[in-house]
């Protein structure tokens, strides 16, 4: 019988095995491949010394294929919990030294287990993706597998965030599990997402294309949408995962984290009161307004290369957290299309189920017109932005800085969509279409009969300015809340947020509604 003394060696050595994971051949050629291992990232997210593993010696069940005498370490998977900047996350990461980290049975039950303590105990929940994909021996085991670990993707989405961390390859069913995340990062030129790969598309279709081309950081970053992140390496991918975190919540019954600031909530921006061109035919870029306004200049932005003809992004104001989502003049002048309602739209949905007020900056001339968009399904999509900005019951605030015609200014949450104020620049332009384009419609026939029609139509131009595009009739009507300095627009906001920090809004029970699709 051993003695405590030689059971505890034990223990230690086992532990120690463990550590090696798929050995130093498979440690070298991650290294190799520019990638960190499973345990190395754990480390670079989580506080030092604060990762605490859970089922280290969880083994896998297979007795086919010879899969008895095939050791995998952890079955592919390191889980457990640890701190970030001091406040519990749970996470798995899984390991592509010991057999690729392909998904099995065991695998399945190690991960799903976090993610049920994390749903428990109210944490966020950090998926670092890194895998060959199902493990084919295991059958319908592995697809069990994935079928568990998205149905908890679901249940735990809007109760605690996920982050997802794509780090290698992720192909067939292992992509859904991040798709169902709250937010994707991926790494360039190591990390690849896509249902079917090139070898399959090529004997399918013929089309030869790369893994890069086919389902890269920058194909997911800038066609697809898929990714929020495109990051230089591993550790740049951490580093963002715990920003990331810091602007959020634990779960849905917190509040989001204050950040503590020099920046005065007072500070007046005297460069805004020229930002706005004389022309409304030029443009300047949203960013440098969102970044004058926010706590130091900084702002946190995902989908920064997807639809960008609108931002989404969080900003801290007087300390507090806050998403913005603003048009973009600098691209397709700020219309909205397809792919920014849906941007947009995830955006708005995510920081309502977190408690993280919303602030829009308006300058838009309108949906993007073209039977390219319609057949697209515009109206469709259009639709989902309405639809979760009058959903959202979090504090709304909107900033009119130029533009707002049509269903667009409506679409970017005016009052009647919620707006618990809105404020508007002098420079604002609120009316059902552009003044040119009113009054050719409104002054067609006097512009017709008169004697100098370019002269004339000018005039009707000008007096359609005069009547309608200005903040003022809007402001009589009470959809504007006050007509504002540039200057002040920061400390209006955060005296807004202040007045709104303990809103209550309740809706009739439902179930759930039907957004549109």
């Amino acid at each position: 019988m051993k003695t405590v003394a030689e059971l505890i060696k034990e223990l230690t050595e086992r532990e120690n095995k463990e550590r090696e994971m798929g050995g130093e051949k498979g440690i070298a050629k991650q290294h190799k491949g520019g990638k960190l291992t499973a345990r190395e990232r754990l480390d670079l997210l989580f506080d030092e010394g604060t990762f605490s593993e859970i089922n280290m010696f969880v083994r896998h069940r297979c007795t086919d294929f010879g899969m008895p005498e095939v050791e995998v370490p952890g079955d592919g998977v390191v889980t457990g919990h640890g701190l970030i900047d001091g406040r519990k996350v749970f996470a798995y990461s899984q390991d592509f030294t010991a057999r690729a980290g392909t998904m099995g049975e065991m695998q399945s039950k190690k991960i799903c287990k976090i993610m049920d303590l994390a749903v428990q105990t109210g944490a966020p929940l950090v998926g670092l993706n890194d895998s060959g994909g199902a493990r084919i021996q295991e059958g319908v085991d592995a697809l069990s597998g994935y079928g568990q670990i998205f149905y908890r993707n679901s249940v735990a989405s809007g109760v605690v965030p996920q982050l997802s961390a794509i780090l290698g390859p992720t192909a067939g069913g292992a992509v859904y599990s991040p798709a169902m995340t709250d937010f994707v990062f991926m790494v360039k030129n190591t990390s690849y997402m896509f249902i079917t790969g090139p070898q399959v598309i090529k004997t399918v279709t013929g089309e030869d294309i790369s893994f890069e081309d086919l389902g890269g950081a920058m194909t997911h970053n800038v066609k697809s949408g898929c990714a929020h992140f495109a990051c230089e390496n591993d550790k740049d991918c951490l580093e963002k995962i715990r920003t990331m975190l810091s602007y959020l919540p634990s779960n849905n019954l917190d509040d989001p984290p204050n950040k503590e600031t020099a920046d005065s909530p007072t500070r007046e921006i005297p460069e805004l009161d020229s930002i706005i061109p004389d022309s409304a035919r030029l443009s300047y870029d949203m960013r440098t307004v969102i970044k004058a306004i926010a706590d130091d200049g900084a702002m946190f932005e995902p989908h920064e290369l997807y639809a960008q003809n609108i931002l989404v992004c969080f900003i801290h104001m007087g300390g507090m957290p806050v998403g913005v989502i603003a048009n973009q003049p600098t691209v397709m002048a700020g219309c909205l299309d397809v792919n920014a309602s849906d941007k947009a739209t995830r955006f708005i949905r995510f920081c309502d189920a977190f408690n993280i007020p919303l602030l829009t900056i308006t300058d838009v001339p309108g949906y993007l017109p073209g039977s390219g968009q319609e057949w697209a399904g515009i109206i469709r999509h259009g639709a989902k932005l309405l639809w979760c900005y009058s959903e959202a019951t979090v504090p709304k605030i909107t900033l009119i800085s130029r533009k707002a015609y049509g269903g667009a200014y409506l679409a970017m949450c005016s009052s009647d969509l919620g707006a618990d104020a809105v404020f508007a620049w002098p420079s604002s332009e609120i009316a059902v279409m552009g003044a040119e384009g009113a009054a050719r419609i409104i002054f067609r026939k006097e512009v017709k009969a008169a004697e100098d029609p370019d002269a004339k139509f000018k005039e009707k131009v000008e007096e359609y300015e005069e009547l309608f595009n200005n903040p003022y009739i809007a402001a009589k009507r009470g959809y504007i809340s006050a007509v504002i300095q540039p200057r002040q627009t920061r400390r209006k906001v955060i005296e807004t947020l202040m007045m709104l920090r303990n809103k209550r809004e309740q809706r009739p029970p439902r179930k759930h509604g039907n957004i549109p699709m």
